[in-house]
């Protein structure tokens, strides 16, 4: 069993589990009462626009361990807020990167910006929760779903008002994403989910085959205003960086730095 396939599968524990603690139906009436959720896509750049970043809040990651065990998610989100984040992305894998959903929550409570639940979503019942704990937008990752559960989950979440950030790894992926009705956001990510290895002419390579009429955001392996300046001279505009806001001791001035860059 492969890294990703043994993830999805204690996911769809976990997703079990937590159905029984908060039955679907007692999250489903949660929602009425919530307001529109903030525009992710809205809030980005076309090719050659202003550089946007997508701030990340998480603790850990398979590939680089702890980054900071101790990373207080309102905390982060208030000065991703303050620094020019236009949106923020929290992590709610608890085994894999040391998040939660209570993140995402006093990540909301603190920003008034687009917040993305990135985790292992298979499951509309995840979307759910997302939507209930204040997120306005989620991650799909097409190398871990079928085609068709792709297509059913994307169209669940747009039914729910989130938003949906498609992240691709290969060509074959990019046309996957691609082939979604409706899909306004494809993440190029960089970072190989065998090896775990990052390499960022992988997003060089995959980024001109996305038209203008979907947003691109390129993700991981991003650390530094060089990494930014390198991939802003293949079109791209809109960055997901976390690791190395995380582990900086001054996470404002870094995100104020990588903004100034184009």
């Amino acid at each position: 069993m492969n890294r990703l396939s043994s993830i999805v599968e204690r996911k769809s524990v976990e997703v079990a589990v937590a159905k029984l603690h908060a039955p679907i139906d007692s999250l489903e009436s949660a929602l009425a009462g919530l307001p529109p959720c903030y525009d992710l896509t809205g809030s980005l750049s076309q090719p050659g626009g202003p550089t946007r970043v997508i701030a990340e809040i998480k603790r850990a990651s398979p590939a680089a361990g702890v980054i900071d065990g101790d990373a207080d998610a309102a905390e982060l989100s208030r000065t991703y807020r303050d620094h020019g984040a236009s949106a923020i992305s929290v992590l709610t894998d608890s085994v894999g990167f040391a998040g939660s959903l209570d993140d995402l929550a006093a990540a909301r409570r603190q920003a008034d910006v687009p917040l993305l639940r990135k985790d292992f979503l298979i499951d509309s019942y995840q979307l759910v929760e997302a939507r209930c704990a204040g997120a306005d937008a989620v991650l799909l990752i097409v190398a871990a779903l079928s085609v068709g559960k792709l297509h059913e989950l994307h169209a669940a979440a747009v039914d729910l008002g989130l938003e949906v950030l498609v992240e691709a790894h290969d060509e074959a992926e990019v046309e996957v994403a691609l082939g979604i009705a409706d899909c306004r956001l494809v993440g190029l990510n960089s970072r190989n989910l065998g090896t775990l290895e990052v390499d960022l002419a992988v997003v060089e390579r995959l980024a001109p085959m996305v038209g203008p009429e979907v947003a691109v955001v390129a993700e991981s392996g991003i650390r530094s205003p060089a990494d930014i300046a390198r991939l802003r001279a293949s079109g791209l505009a809109n960055f997901l960086v976390g690791e190395a806001l995380v582990r900086s001791s001054d996470p404002g001035a870094l995100l104020t730095e990588l903004l100034g860059v184009g």
